[in-house]
């Protein structure tokens, strides 16, 4: 039996602790700024749009579909791939795939997020829907 992958702790500072505050209970959250309405990722108190400081937090529904990817099948750890999700919300998002076949990743395929446990707050990554 072989052991489970080892992620290392997220590094948290005030303006992204609500994020992993969240994570630690399962939910996934992005920031939407109220003065243009636009969601964003990762999360920051200053709009990326419009550059507003008016942002709320929002809990996503950890649902998206993947937008490209890559697969490495050569490297010490093994094969992973790596790429970026849209989340039904708006936002892409930069991710690696776990816990699915990834030899049968696909552009426009459906996905979730899934949190992986660290002796911090969990990560979040995405699997096959």
């Amino acid at each position: 039996m072989s052991e489970a992958k080892k992620y290392p702790a997220p590094v948290t500072n005030p303006e992204t602790s609500a994020f992993w505050d969240a994570a630690r209970q399962g939910r996934f959250m992005i920031k939407r700024c109220t003065a243009c309405g636009e969601a964003h990722y990762f999360p920051r108190s200053i709009c990326p749009f419009c550059y507003s400081d008016k942002t709320v937090w929002e809990e996503a529904s950890g649902e998206g579909t993947i937008y490209t990817y890559s697969l490495m099948r050569k490297s010490p750890t093994g094969p992973y791939a790596i790429g970026y999700v849209t989340l039904k919300e708006g936002p892409s998002v930069q991710t690696n795939f776990v816990d699915c076949d990834l030899e049968k990743l696909k552009i426009g395929q459906k996905v979730k997020v899934v949190f992986k446990p660290t002796d911090g707050a969990p990560l979040p990554f995405f699997t096959v829907a």
